[in-house]
């Protein structure tokens, strides 16, 4: 047999990711870093076991037996082995309940995210419904609801597999994705009392879950937002049956994530409790979005430095022209360049999480907690555009072995394509963040973020020149809306990537102070780059470019 080709190999997940353990080593304590290991040591070794363990084999996708030999409806769904393996390593290395943990630093999410960010893509996004489940939590306790608290958050929070629940949470509806103002499904009331829904809702993730927390139109509301309440639901019956009134109508068949069981269903009398009064639902799911985005922006994160990761130990066995693929300056300077940006779009992630974990634990004052509301979306959707960009890159480095099922290397890619769209599109929430900077003032979030820079690390100038440019496109497109809301998206990423090279400078220059330069060298790379991304044409241009024939 002629020439065969060794295919990549992962390294340690942690041993060998010297971004997260130089981020963990800068930023927790010695005695929080020491207990947090263990935890990570565990995911890392899972990580590495569960890719052995999948490579040549064909994918598992969940299966939904809707009827039994007999003709009654049992709605069974078949999960993967990950999704299986899923509630037993949630518990035994608190994946929820260490984001909820007491932490007078303010470190308790930083901690939990650095255990989710090893664990997402063995999980196989089993970190979905874990997403969700944090937010109905975070949802819960920003509620007030003493009897749904007592009830639901010691479950959702459990060390105990046996007794853990997952939460979905149901919004879309075929109305409407982003734009829930348009729901249809209403809440009535019987004679005793008790809500029941009715209608369908078009896209629940993770229906395996036990709660669900859900919006709903209270019968003879009003239409628009402020009319729709929010509900709890509870999915089993104590026997495990399916609660009546709910219907699983089929499993989505989805371009990637498709271990993950996401169903259309049809609800039909499904009691239900409002969360506060039912109303303002929309605003009550708002501590909820700010959880699962930033879910969102660490696992697009493991997905990067997944791609990454095997993007080089591959550069380091492919030969091609008489030489390895790495010691080539041209596949090495690619390679380069996209890891300086995931090592930017780390410390932002990271950045956000911590800064979380500070507004939860009350150590943010007003100003800080304005910078974490506009620096959330901000994460969110420029990680979940990288994700993808990274991913298909890393795919062409590995030339046409990427692009072959059995690799395993095209499931990142399908993956990935789903962070910018959970949790609010990319143009959704370049708009949410033009809603959080409060007008055309750009000048608070701005003298945040040079305070932020260290005086003794290069770039400064850089990142200021990009925030004066676009504070200057900011205040005459404000005087007129649709070329606002058209840059929208331009100015996000501008202000996500001057965020992002904020906090990597500073993480620079604490591994400078212990002899690394090697994120000093990502800094300048990222920055090299550049920062500014506005654009945005006249509405007589966009007429133009789109027109037909």
């Amino acid at each position: 047999m002629g020439f065969i080709q060794q295919g990549p190999q992962l390294a340690h997940p942690l041993h060998h990711d010297r971004v997260l353990r130089g981020w963990l080593q800068h930023n927790l304590d010695a005695a929080a870093h020491a207990a947090l290991l263990p935890d990570l040591q565990a995911l890392a070794d899972y990580a590495l076991q569960a890719y052995a363990r999948r490579q040549g084999t064909p994918r598992r996708e969940p299966q939904l037996t809707q009827w039994d030999a007999w003709g009654r409806r049992v709605d069974r769904i078949a999960l993967t082995p990950a999704w299986e393996e899923g509630a037993a390593l949630t518990a035994a290395h608190g994946l929820l309940w260490a984001g909820h943990a007491a932490d007078a630093r303010g470190m308790q999410r930083a901690a939990q995210f650095a255990r989710v960010y090893l664990y997402h893509v063995a999980s196989e996004f089993y970190t979905c419904p874990l997403a969700m489940t944090d937010g109905a939590a975070t949802a819960l306790k920003a509620s007030g609801d003493a009897t749904l608290l007592q009830r639901a958050l010691p479950r959702f929070l459990s060390r105990d597999a046996a007794t853990l629940w997952l939460s979905g949470q149901w919004m879309t509806e075929t109305s409407g994705g982003s734009d829930v103002s348009r729901s249809e499904v209403e809440a009535h009331q019987d004679a005793s009392g008790q809500w029941r829904l009715h209608g369908r809702k078009w896209f629940t993730s993770a229906i395996i879950g036990e709660a669900a927390l859900t919006l709903a139109r209270p019968s003879g509301a009003g239409a628009g937002n402020d009319a729709l309440g929010m509900f709890y639901v509870e999915t089993h019956a104590t026997d495990g049956a399916w609660q009546l009134g709910l219907r699983i109508q089929r499993l989505k068949d989805k371009l990637g994530t498709r271990e993950l069981p996401t169903a259309e269903i049809e609800l039909d009398g499904l009691a239900a409790t409002p969360v506060g009064e039912p109303r303002h639902g929309v605003r009550r799911i708002a501590p909820m979005l700010n959880i699962t985005r930033t879910w969102n922006a660490i696992c697009a994160l493991a997905s990067m430095r997944r791609a990454l990761a095997l993007a080089l130990d591959y550069a380091t066995r492919r030969e091609a022209f008489g030489a390895l693929l790495i010691d080539k300056p041209l596949h090495r300077d690619t390679l380069a360049g996209l890891n300086a940006e995931f090592e930017a779009a780390f410390a932002l992630g990271f950045g956000v999480a911590r800064l979380l974990g500070e507004v939860e634990a009350g150590l943010a004052d007003a100003e800080t907690q304005a910078v974490w509301r506009i620096l959330t979306p901000l994460a969110k959707l420029w990680t979940g555009k990288l994700a993808v960009r990274i991913t298909s890159e890393c795919l062409e480095a590995c030339g046409g072995a990427g692009y072959i099922e059995d690799t395993g290397l095209p499931q990142l890619l399908r993956d990935a394509q789903v962070y910018p769209i959970w949790e609010g599109t990319t143009n959704v929430l370049a708009l949410d963040t033009l809603r959080a900077l409060g007008g055309d003032d750009l000048s608070p979030f701005a003298t945040w973020l040079q305070r932020q820079w260290p005086q003794e690390i290069p770039g400064a100038t850089t990142m200021q020149a990009a925030l004066a440019a676009a504070a200057q496109w900011l205040l005459p497109a404000s005087r007129e809306r649709a070329l606002l809301e058209a840059g929208a998206r331009g100015m996000a990423l501008t202000l996500a990537r001057c965020a992002a090279a904020t906090l990597l400078a500073r993480q620079a220059q604490t591994a400078a102070v212990l002899g690394d330069l090697r994120a000093a060298a990502s800094l300048r790379r990222f920055l090299g780059h550049g920062l500014l991304r506005l654009n945005a044409s006249s509405a007589a241009d966009c007429a133009a470019i789109l027109a037909q024939d």
